[in-house]
């Protein structure tokens, strides 16, 4: 390119940018409809087929003309010094793909070129190669491998109990009900000592699995201070994070996509699959298999010095017993379901197809009910944050001998004896005074 080529186009750079130099009383909103104004119209451009110019070149010409002092020469196109760099691509729509790029570093190629064709950076008969663009974004220092990479190092808390984390992986098959289903096994290791609170296979993959493990962990092992756990729906409830929080424990969640976050159990599962799976038989139930499982864990696992802490896991967690925070006693209330009911006029609740009795005064209030699937029978029920005691099962024969006294009250009226069932079966004549009928305790 001569230098009377060079001029044109620093010339027709000037006259795109003309209307916005020194324009200080633009707000920003009539800057940007000005901007998208000049990328809507069509241009000649000289020495380029082309016939629109993209936002962002228009800014970068604009930056340049007033840093250099308002200067003419700023916007004429340097040299290409570049030896053996694809020239498929000409400098302004080079520079909008890069632009593109850093703004949105994570997005793929063809996202890229989606989004450089809806702000019409590129010509209509843009025919540019993948590997053209994927060697530009090198030499800009815009690809993946060019970014910083991030600062991740590996970590140990000091003191058992301070962080547990916790997954899910998938079992062999087992036998159940005369089928073959699969297992799930759901597991917790303590990140200082490399023990493990509790581990157990299940049939499902459900958050009532998790919280069951979970349950018996806190059990035998107390209170943890963290609970790292993964973003999958097993693990995600309003009902744990509740319950976690009423315990004193920080539930945290796994950034997604970064299996380097859970190190120590991934690797402890993959122990698992090499030293307890393969010596299962062929055919084994749910039953079985959890025994196998619990027996490797307290009889090898726990006893055997790991690679890591050069310490066998069990001792290393008994170091600092004395700081280790106890479960509280009912720890299953604070893992409760809870749900919304209406109390009928006849002081019934329903609840899973069963029919239960709530104290008078709440009658059509709409309670909370709280209970554990472990032990449906016992029914906490809850109006505006206040215990109403536990509900009572539906009993019709019981609700048929009781009768209003004075007011509010009520007495039991005894059941009837066999002897007066069937005397009142056969009345005899003489129970029959001036024509009313008489009984034992009175008239009817």
């Amino acid at each position: 390119m001569d230098q009377e080529q060079k001029d044109q186009i620093a010339l027709f750079r000037f006259g795109v940018i003309s209307e916005l130099i020194g324009r200080r009383d633009l707000r920003r909103g009539e800057r940007e409809s000005l901007i998208r104004d000049l990328t809507d119209r069509q241009w000649e451009i000289p020495g380029s087929g082309r016939t629109r110019v993209s936002r962002s070149t228009i800014r970068e010409w604009l930056r340049r003309y007033e840093e250099s002092g308002r200067k003419l020469e700023s916007l004429v196109p340097k040299g290409r010094g570049d030896m053996g760099i694809s020239r498929s691509i000409d400098a302004e729509t080079e520079m909008a793909l890069v632009n593109l790029k850093r703004e949105y570093p994570k997005a793929s190629l063809p996202v890229i070129l989606k989004k450089a064709r809806q702000q019409k950076i590129l010509p209509a008969d843009f025919r540019t190669s993948h590997q053209s663009i994927y060697r530009i974004y090198k030499r800009y220092g815009v690809t993946k491998q060019d970014r910083f990479p991030e600062d991740r190092r590996r970590f140990e808390v000091e003191f058992p109990n301070e962080l547990w984390q916790s997954d899910c992986m998938h079992g062999p098959k087992v036998t159940a009900d005369g089928k073959l289903r699969k297992s799930y096994l759901f597991g917790i290791i303590d990140d200082h000592s490399r023990l493990i609170p509790h581990g157990q296979f299940y049939l499902r993959e459900n958050i009532e699995s998790f919280q069951d493990c979970l349950i018996q962990a806190l059990e035998k092992r107390g209170l943890p201070r963290k609970l790292y756990v993964d973003q999958g729906p097993c693990f995600r409830s309003q009902k744990l994070k509740y319950a976690c929080a009423s315990l004193g424990i920080a539930l945290v969640y796994a950034t997604p996509y970064t299996p380097a976050g859970k190190g120590k159990i991934e690797r402890l599962w993959k122990t698992i699959r090499m030293q307890v799976l393969p010596l299962l038989p062929e055919v084994i139930t749910l039953e079985q298999l959890n025994e196998s499982l619990w027996e490797w864990i307290d009889k090898e696992y726990h006893l055997r010095v790991h690679g890591s802490t050069r310490q066998q896991p069990l001792k290393r967690y008994l170091q600092y017993i004395e700081m280790i925070r106890p479960a509280p006693k009912g720890l299953r209330e604070y893992f409760r379901k809870s749900t919304l009911r209406k109390v009928d006029k006849d002081r019934t609740v329903s609840l899973n197809g069963r029919l239960y009795e709530a104290p008078l005064g709440l009658i059509d209030k709409r309670v909370r009910l709280l209970y554990d699937e472990q032990d449906p029978q016992r029914i906490e029920v809850v109006y505006e944050e206040q215990s109403y005691g536990f509900l009572m099962p539906l009993n019709l024969q019981v609700n048929s001998r009781v009768r209003r006294a004075s007011g509010r009250e009520t007495e039991l009226v005894p059941p009837p004896s066999a002897a007066e069932g069937q005397e009142k079966a056969q009345p005899t004549k003489d129970r029959y005074r001036g024509g009313k009928l008489f009984e034992q305790g009175g008239s009817v």
